[in-house]
């Protein structure tokens, strides 16, 4: 998901604009690069490798019905049969796994909740990495969105938790998320900024020496 700079100056303009009337620190994260569920795709090929003997019985297929003359050696018959089943199994293995993690196969395949658990433990890392919980007052907001995934997440610091419940920033993801689905990411960016700020103007107003202790602009990793 690539923004232009309209769009970059349009985010750091409404995080501007809501940090003037909040103590608080809004940081807001676009990750592009896609992630891959290689655990997905490992699990995928390795059931699909497992369902080939099943196939191959159900139908009634084996190793003389491709190949002419496969079992007409006395006493190779099984031996043979169970080479071509593992050729197969490995064969279709290594497909299914290539298939998977050269297109989105993988991530269409690992369950949502597994998808949001990643996102928000990604946001947990960044929330640290970005220094969100080492601000004075402790009131940093990060909005991160996932833009593979098309998930987003909030994470508040702990001054925030203790007057905001998490279910509040439901319209702020919302917000985020729609941009996304509608091809426009930086009016969901701009309007889940305003959302935040509203919150944190509400519970904490801005400071006479109020400092501006993180960058106000789009972060793209």
């Amino acid at each position: 998901m690539q923004l232009t700079e309209t769009d970059r100056t349009r985010v750091a303009d409404a995080i501007a604009a809501a940090e003037a009337k909040t103590a608080g620190e809004v940081v807001v994260i676009l990750a592009n690069d896609a992630h891959r569920y290689h655990a997905t795709a490992l699990a995928v090929s390795a059931l699909a490798a497992l369902a080939v003997p099943l196939l191959a019985l159900l139908i009634g297929l084996s190793p003389a019905t491709l190949f002419a003359g496969w079992d007409a050696a006395e006493g190779v018959a099984e031996r043979t049969t169970l080479e071509a089943m593992a050729i197969a199994q490995a064969a279709i293995f290594a497909g299914v796994l290539l298939l998977c993690l050269t297109t989105p196969l993988h991530r269409l395949l690992t369950p949502s909740g597994l998808r949001r658990d990643r996102v928000h433990r990604a946001a947990l890392v960044q929330f640290r990495a970005r220094g969100l919980d080492r601000t004075a007052g402790r009131t940093g907001v990060l909005l991160y969105i996932d833009a593979a995934d098309h998930l987003a997440e909030v994470v508040a610091d702990t001054a925030i938790h203790a007057r905001v419940v998490a279910d509040h920033w439901g319209d702020t993801v919302a917000a985020l998320t729609d941009g996304m689905k509608r091809g426009a990411p930086a009016d969901g960016i701009v309007a889940a900024v305003a959302l935040a700020g509203r919150v944190l103007a509400e519970h904490f107003p801005p400071a006479a020496d109020n400092v501006d202790e993180l960058p106000n602009r789009l972060i793209e990793i």
